[in-house]
């Protein structure tokens, strides 16, 4: 088999940058581990920032988006026990959308499979070989048989944990992480959302953040202890604990019910430097992390996806130019949304080291931040996505 792109991953990076790949004429070949059922029962965020959105435009797979999606003007950040709204559309012009990440990957998926786009789930001993000469090709197992897939260049887009960036040999790469003392357990039910917009809550507790995917489905997160487990927590539990750091008015609003799906994600930021290897490109998950407070895992994996595009439809052209800065540009961006996504969780977090001090710290700056509109407004400008350079 032979190809001009190979994508490793069909997550939403992976099946997004192949979309649009397709619309410039550019063949590819989509390789994921996982089965498609897999891939969808992922639980993961839905914000959406316009640049995700125009992107999605461009690839034709935002005809739902726009049917479905909830458009959001503003987010509350919540301490002291008040609610302060950040008002997005007045600060900035500009609005997020709450569309779930499961949808836009099906959306995805089902665009793939309507154009008839090569793409091959549970492919086992996935490898990835000569990226770094003129022949770069991908080996997997398929039904027991060994194939091969020749290609012009390699797409990384396989997770935190995927094969690509753990074929690039160690003095090639710098890595550069934080892991944060803490989890979210996170509930999704079926139930009205307490609030029209996001809440996030700075609580003497712990952090807590009311989600929503739908106007009839709900995403609720508490802050926990790493060694917390999921499984001992009963829902009467979960909902006891997230109405405990709201306030009085809030917690008397909220809809409770039986969750669909409940889980701890531990918190970690990571960035891996370069990007580019040759003719393999990391893309998403598979070249940095982002603690989910700032909203920015899934809009970065969008702006790598549209670097890396446009780099490509430009080599296919006859100018190199894009792929050869895809790694500088795409970093200018992650390392700004990284900067943003970290400055929201150290303010929003109870950490356990900073004491009384740590904690009359965040008030400060919260106070400080709904006295000032240029706090608010910087705030607004990276929740809503600073534009691709």
């Amino acid at each position: 088999m032979k190809t001009q792109v190979a994508i490793i991953g069909a997550g939403p990076s992976g099946l997004l940058l192949g979309q649009l790949l397709a619309k410039s004429g550019i063949a590819n070949v989509v390789i994921e581990q996982r089965s498609a059922d897999y891939v969808l029962g992922r639980i993961r965020a839905g914000v959406l920032e316009q640049v995700a959105v125009d992107l999605l435009d461009q690839a034709g797979v935002s005809q739902r988006l726009h049917a479905e999606g909830l458009p959001h003007d503003g987010i509350s950040l919540c301490f002291n026990n008040e609610l302060h709204r950040i008002d997005l559309l007045g600060l900035t012009g500009k609005r997020v959308v709450v569309y779930g990440q499961t949808e836009v990957t099906r959306d995805l998926m089902d665009a793939r499979s309507a154009a008839a786009l090569p793409t091959v789930y549970e492919a086992d001993q996935v490898s990835v070989h000569g990226f770094d000469s003129n022949t770069p090709h991908v080996r997997y197992v398929k039904d027991g048989v060994a194939h091969e897939l020749q290609c012009d260049y390699i797409a990384g887009c396989d997770g935190f944990h995927g094969v690509c960036r753990a074929s690039v040999p160690a003095g090639a790469i710098q890595q550069h992480e934080k892991v944060y003392p803490f989890g979210w357990l996170g509930v999704l039910a079926d139930v009205p959302p307490v609030d029209h917009e996001l809440i996030y809550v700075n609580h003497e507790r712990g952090f807590a953040l009311c989600s929503q995917r739908s106007l009839t489905r709900s995403r609720y997160y508490v802050q926990c202890s790493l060694e917390d487990d999921a499984n001992r927590w009963s829902d009467e539990a979960f909902w006891a604990e997230l109405k405990s750091r709201l306030p009085a008015a809030t917690a008397e609003r909220l809809i409770t019910g039986p969750s669909i799906e409940k889980s701890i994600a531990p918190l970690r930021s990571f960035v891996a430097e370069p990007l580019r290897f040759g003719r393999l490109f990391l893309a998403g998950d598979a070249g940095h992390i982002v603690p989910p407070t700032g909203a920015k895992g899934l809009n970065l994996a969008a702006s790598d996806v549209g670097y890396l595009w446009q780099g490509l439809t430009d080599h296919y052209q006859g100018d190199d130019s894009g792929i050869a800065h895809y790694s500088r540009r795409a970093l200018a961006r992650i390392w700004k949304a990284e900067r943003f996504s970290w400055s929201m969780t150290m303010l929003m977090h109870k950490f356990p080291d900073n004491g009384s001090f740590g904690q009359k710290m965040q008030l400060a700056e919260l106070d400080y931040l709904f006295s000032s509109k240029a706090a608010m407004t910087a705030l607004a400008e990276n929740y809503v996505g600073l534009p691709m350079a």
